[in-house]
């Protein structure tokens, strides 16, 4: 640790699986939205399939140099097909439902178009309450910081988690 912050070699972004509501106390109502004049986030879901596949196949290398995915395991250099993202679309839409994970897709608020995800999921680590990685599109790079920002204050005013894990932001 250098400076109050994690070096990305040492920290590593890890989730764990948890019961529901351990996750968020019970009776919590998880915002489903986020607005700014930049992007706007909505529930990831199987409508997104086509235009989030597009959106991270196109920019495997700019995600994998985010700060939120210092282990370089995502996304697959490979790539996915259509049906392997809608099952893991499908996935993270059950996840919310169930309140284990909540995932959210990035839109564009000209056009409605996938720019990004943002994932909040419990931490592996006892030290975090939640762990939070995003990444967007490399033709929008210049939003990689605003929109961790925002997410990180937006988790300060709506969300119940104290010990948040931002992945070295």
């Amino acid at each position: 640790m250098t400076d109050g912050r994690l070096d990305a070699v040492e920290h590593r972004c890890t989730v764990r699986v948890v019961e529901p509501d351990q996750f968020v106390p019970v009776g919590f109502e998880a915002p489903t939205s986020l607005r700014t004049d930049q992007f706007h986030l909505e529930p990831l879901g199987p409508q997104h399939n086509e235009a989030d596949l597009a959106a991270w196949t196109s920019s495997i290398d700019h995600i994998r140099s985010t700060a939120s995915y210092p282990d370089g395991r995502w996304p697959p250099l490979e790539g996915m097909t259509l049906d392997e993202n809608l099952r893991d679309l499908r996935r993270h839409a059950d996840d919310f439902v169930q309140r284990k994970g909540f995932t959210f897709t990035v839109l564009d608020p000209a056009d409605g178009d996938v720019i990004g995800c943002v994932y909040l999921y419990p931490s592996a680590s006892e030290g975090w309450d939640v762990t939070v990685q995003s990444w967007v599109r490399a033709d929008r790079s210049a939003l990689d910081a605003p929109l961790a920002d925002a997410v990180a204050d937006w988790l300060a005013r709506e969300w119940p988690w104290e010990r948040v894990d931002r992945c070295g932001r």
